[in-house]
């Protein structure tokens, strides 16, 4: 393949141009070079190292090359045909060896993906196609096509397809195109979406254009609202789950009635749909705080109070001590009698 440039198109622009990969971000080869960020991919992937070659268009070694060349010729000498083509003798792999290698090159390319878009540059340029819209938005109604995000249910290749997770209603969803459901979401991960709302607090993500990136405007405004700054737990408040709540959760009626919960086709799941009407009651962090005799000095002092106050018993034999408290308490058991049992027990 090649670009109108005329140059040839590297093996990740080609791979990330195919139908059904448009989520993934193109991995910059100063990121897979670097053997860190490679670190127990070895083992994970068969003919690791021919994979890896392919991703960075990287020719075969010319060692490997030689010793081709040499069990050519013993070939040759044993009676073996030999293939000139052009002049020379023609090294190629079998076709059964390319299509390994190039199913390991898309599982290695996908874990390499995986790490990738949890760095920097990596979250960074999924950020870009996420204003652009690449991911789709939520089929859910009361989300308001608010967009979403490519994760995986695993982190481990094989275990399930790629999947939506929408940040409005903190639900996932199968992708509606069915070209998607050949992308593993093991090459997204668990990590990722939660980490871009982290990196990205600034994000309206109750909006559906291009334009959500409010960030410089909010800052430099200051007719803002208070709830448009309100922070809780490192997130604005209009951010979280805006298309959960009361007025945003789905009601079956039957002529204007509403279904009661007990019946088969009641809101019986609707306790995923809810929200507090109060939403200061999710800064665990504030309330916490706020809570009275929990301070660190509070726990020393009672740790220190407990350990100080712990009686010891004194040593010595348990049968003499109990002995001796009986003949104190008039116990017919006279205190030469225990003497002689303590010794006793001591033999």
């Amino acid at each position: 393949m090649s670009t109108s440039s005329g140059s040839p198109e590297s093996w990740i622009s080609s791979f990330c141009s195919l139908l059904g990969h448009e989520y993934f971000a193109e991995v910059s080869e100063e990121f897979i070079e670097d053997d860190f960020n490679l670190t127990g991919l070895q083992t994970q992937v068969a003919m690791y190292k021919e994979a890896l070659e392919m991703i960075l268009d990287v020719d075969p070694d010319d060692d490997e090359d030689d010793e081709d060349e040499e069990d050519e010729d013993e070939l040759d000498e044993s009676g073996g045909e030999e293939r000139v083509v052009g002049g020379g003798r023609h090294h190629s792999r079998v076709a059964s060896d390319l299509s390994v290698i190039e199913s390991s090159a898309e599982m290695l390319y996908g874990l390499i993906h995986q790490r990738f878009i949890c760095s920097r540059a990596g979250i960074q340029q999924m950020s870009e196609k996420y204003d652009l819209g690449h991911f789709g938005v939520c089929p859910r109604f009361n989300c308001n096509m608010a967009r979403t995000l490519p994760v995986g249910l695993s982190d481990i290749p094989g275990e399930d397809t790629v999947k939506l997770f929408c940040p409005s209603c903190l639900d996932v969803y199968v992708p509606p195109n069915s070209r998607f459901q050949t992308v593993d979401g093991a090459f997204f991960g668990r990590t990722f979406g939660a980490l871009f709302l982290l990196t990205f607090p600034d994000y309206d993500i109750s909006k559906t254009g291009a334009d959500h990136l409010t960030s410089l405007s909010r800052s430099g405004n200051n007719s803002a609202s208070a709830d448009e700054t309100l922070m809780i737990n490192g997130m604005f408040a209009r951010n979280i789950a805006p298309g959960l709540g009361a007025g945003k959760v789905y009601e079956p009626r039957i002529y204007g009635f509403r279904v009661a919960e007990i019946a088969k086709s009641g809101p019986r799941m609707q306790w995923l749909r809810n929200k507090p009407d109060d939403i200061n009651e999710l800064d665990e962090a504030r309330l916490y705080a706020q809570q009275p005799g929990d301070s660190d000095d509070d726990d020393e002092s009672t740790t220190q109070n407990s350990r100080g106050g712990a009686r010891r018993r004194p040593p010595g034999n348990a049968r003499l001590r109990t002995a001796q408290r009986q003949a104190q308490n008039g116990s017919p058991m006279s205190l030469e009698a225990a003497t002689n049992n303590g010794a006793e027990a001591e033999l």
